[in-house]
């Protein structure tokens, strides 16, 4: 039998050195990681994203490969259901996403943390070994997955506390704290994460915009349940299970029209426009496709209307709503402004719910 020991242990190496060399990992962050090889907190029947869905990799070359790579590991399908679709619904995430949010996430010594998504117990593990086990919560819906994770991080020696809980309502019991880093996406913010988290704390966590991109956000608590801070670029992440939107209802098939686009669908691909055309049509959601240089996009709201629009070709639109002409003028809009990129928008959240504005907290963007 070959030993690949020293295979293995290089290609943790080089995944740290390339996530310092990067400049996400500080000299601190970079002996926690050194110390957790990813492998460890990893199962040895894992899958990849394929384009419809999860591929199996089964530990060999390919999943070797795989883990020291930087991509995500999906870790758990179907909710671990047998005989699924193949749909990831938990992974070992990116490590240059993890290395960025914990970035973002400024610990301190002493700084008491709630995750939200144990998964595999990696995030939790990190931040055990920089803080302390007894300075970290984690929450985790799913049972098994809670339980795998605590028997690994045990393996490691370490002990943070794993609740098994709705991550939406955090873990009170354990409140305040001071820093609180979601690594599931959030649909909102749940005002129960930011009343648990002390004023001057931080929240991190990606949300899924229900308009074409998920976004990672930086908030800073204030008194009064406030938090208030900007996006900090695109983030692709699971939503949260109590936070996965319904299936799309049915779109009528009779009501089918044509029109010519004025804006190329390609036009609209962008953080900084999804986040302002999400507050401006809440509830209608987008997606796409590519194909070599053509655009495919779909608009849907929840009453049944839609439109499709492909580059170069008529757009086909469905329902009461003519939603392609409404992203078009928002898009005009967006135009109008300047294009501002996605770190020139923000987020404050309020007992009353959570509103998105562009440069300042005080200029909202409305809903149209």
């Amino acid at each position: 039998m070959t030993d690949t020991t020293g295979v293995k242990a290089a290609g943790h190496a080089g995944l740290v050195d390339t996530l310092a060399r990067r400049g996400l990992l500080s000299s601190r962050w970079r002996e926690v990681w050194e110390k957790l090889p990813r492998d460890h907190f990893i199962p040895p029947h894992a899958w990849r994203q394929g384009q419809e869905r999860c591929v199996p990799v089964v530990r060999g070359p390919d999943w070797w490969d795989l883990v020291h790579s930087d991509r995500p590991v999906v870790t758990q399908v179907d909710d671990g259901q047998p005989d699924g679709p193949g749909v990831a619904t938990s992974s070992n995430s990116q490590p240059s996403m993890v290395a960025r949010m914990l970035q973002l996430l400024d610990v301190r010594d002493g700084d008491r943390v709630l995750e939200i998504g144990t998964a595999t117990g990696y995030v939790a593990a990190l931040l055990s070994e920089r803080l302390g086990g007894d300075r970290v919560v984690s929450v985790e819906i799913d049972a098994a997955l809670s339980q795998q994770a605590a028997a690994t991080l045990a393996d490691h020696g370490l002990s943070p506390r794993l609740v098994v809980g709705d991550g939406a309502e955090g873990w009170e019991e354990g409140a305040p704290y001071d820093r609180l880093i979601s690594t599931c996406a959030l649909r909102h913010i749940p005002h129960a994460l930011v009343r648990q988290v002390t004023p001057g704390g931080l929240i991190v966590a990606p949300l899924a915009r229900a308009f074409w991109s998920g976004a990672l956000v930086r908030l800073s608590v204030r008194d009064g349940g406030i938090a208030r801070g900007p996006f900090r670029g695109g983030a692709s992440y699971m939503p949260m299970r109590s936070h996965r939107l319904p299936d799309a209802g049915p779109v009528d098939s009779g009501t089918a029209r044509s029109s010519e686009a004025v804006t190329d669908p390609g036009h609209l691909l962008g953080l900084g426009f999804a986040l302002y055309a999400g507050a401006r049509l809440p509830g209608v959601t987008m997606s796409h496709a590519e194909a070599g240089t053509a655009v495919t996009v779909w608009l849907q709201d929840a009453a049944g209307s839609a439109a499709v629009a492909t580059t170069g070709e008529s757009v086909w639109e469905y329902g009461d709503r003519n939603l392609w002409a409404e992203v078009e003028g928002v898009y005009a809009e967006y135009v109008t402004l300047g294009q501002p990129d996605g770190d020139s928008f923000g987020l404050t959240v309020t007992p009353a719910g959570q509103e998105v504005w562009l440069h300042s907290p005080r200029t909202v963007i409305a809903a149209a």
